[in-house]
């Protein structure tokens, strides 16, 4: 059986063979051998949904691009924007009527030299930088209301702009169903009324009602209020083009579509799914997922994306058990208070919903997921953290199989298991 990663260590599954039901792998896709460049080269050749991006933009027009801060520089803005910039070059555009635009979010401004690892040296002394600031109500726009409620305040350096391009990259996302697409619009460049509001869609209507199951990954169906909100809220912004990319378990771009922002986004996403959604025979009594040792497991906050895609595996009622490190403990203010700070699933929610946000969801996530199910945490952060909630801790992987046992009647014999060794990448799909 697979051994399961624990920052920099393993840990080995003692469990009889037999009773393991899956473990799960990415699947085994034929992706086209290309150099990044050729990616990028591929995709803005082949636009989806729209025309060659030297016919959307034209001569005169003002263009903002939009990027992703740096907790997501994963998507290696620095390797395809010099492309997307010599493309519009090209286009009749010139450096002056180009302004890169940082979707921070809700998060802090950056540093020159975070700016420069973004877009590299020669784009930041040619090009017009900014970081959105989502605080900064003299430089947001107000350009409606959506059918949910949503006040949607945009970046006005944004708005001033003849046309829009969004670029990141797409992965699975426990709220948005897969992120890239038109997260770049809400969170990345809309004020904080409007985010705090789109985000409240990941509860259920009603204090004590918790957290919305349609609201998941994978899911940008209808059915999903939070991407359904973010649909309406990205239209508001009318933008022009999308170049976005998705990447391998060593996060090294493997893909990349442009074209119209919804369909090429779909397609990306589509490309996600068939590589990082893994199909298992059913759900199971026992799931072990590990978040796939450091850096991943670096916090609590970034194990997140372990818990939603074990929460795909595990059987009503079951026991789930990750292992994540944490050497940085919960990674988040917000994500810790959740934790720490209540002691009942109300006082977490009414705080919650009073002010939002997306640490804050996580925590409240991990103590909802000890109320639904057995949670047992392998981690260095101290048990007593916990203990406002009915998360478990163990030091071990035998450790934590002893509690699970004692939640499933002092014995794991003949118990169904799942095994997630790369639990924060791959994304569990159950055939029944």
């Amino acid at each position: 059986m697979e051994s399961m990663k624990y920052s920099d260590t393993e840990f080995n599954v003692s469990l009889d063979p037999r009773q393991v039901v899956s473990e799960v792998h990415a699947n085994t896709v034929e992706l086209p051998k290309r150099t990044v460049r050729e990616h990028i080269e591929y995709a803005l050749d082949h636009p989806i949904g729209a025309g060659p991006i030297e016919e959307v933009v034209h001569s005169g027009d003002k263009v903002c691009i939009i990027i992703s801060d740096v907790t997501r520089r994963w998507q290696q803005p620095s390797t395809y924007l010099p492309i997307l910039v010599e493309r519009l070059n090209r286009a009749g555009i010139p450096d002056e009527d180009i302004l890169i635009l940082c979707a921070t979010g809700t998060h802090r401004r950056q540093t020159e030299e975070e700016h420069i690892s973004l877009v590299g040296e020669d784009l930041y002394r040619r090009i017009r930088f900014m970081d959105h600031q989502c605080d900064d109500k003299e430089h947001l726009t107000y350009m409606g209301t959506t059918s949910r409620g949503t006040p949607v305040w945009l970046n006005s350096y944004a708005m001033a702009c003849d046309k829009i391009i969004l670029t990141g990259g797409v992965v699975y996302h426990f709220l948005a169903g897969f992120g890239g697409g038109r997260k770049s619009v809400v969170p990345g460049i809309a004020g904080r009324e409007t985010i705090n509001t789109n985000h409240n869609n990941a509860l259920n209507h009603g204090l004590g009602s918790g957290s919305n199951p349609r609201v998941c990954n994978g899911n940008m169906g209808e059915d999903n209020p939070f991407h359904s909100d973010l649909m309406e809220c990205a239209a508001f912004a009318k933008p022009a083009y999308l170049l976005n990319v998705f990447v391998d378990d060593n996060y090294q771009i493997v893909g990349a579509f442009a074209g119209d922002w919804q369909k090429a986004h779909q397609a990306a996403a589509k490309a996600v799914e068939q590589l990082d959604g893994v199909p298992i025979p059913r759900r199971t009594p026992l799931v072990i997922a590990s978040a796939g040792g450091f850096p991943k497991d670096i916090n609590l906050y970034q194990t997140s994306k372990t818990l939603s895609n074990a929460l795909a595996a595990v059987a009503p009622g079951g026991t789930m058990i990750l292992l994540s490190q944490c050497r940085e403990e919960f990674g988040d203010p917000d994500c810790e208070a959740q934790i720490c700070a209540y002691d009942t699933m109300e006082e977490r929610e009414k705080a919650l919903r009073a002010d939002f946000s997306i640490g804050g969801f996580v925590g409240f996530l991990f103590a909802e997921a000890s109320e639904n199910y057995h949670l047992i945490l392998v981690t260095d952060i101290p048990s007593e953290r916990f203990g406002r909630t009915k998360i478990q801790v163990a030091r071990t992987l035998d450790e934590a199989l002893a509690l699970a046992a004692q939640c499933n009647d002092g014995s794991l014999d003949g118990v169904e298991t799942t095994l997630m060794p790369h639990g924060g990448s791959t994304f569990p799909l159950p055939q029944e």
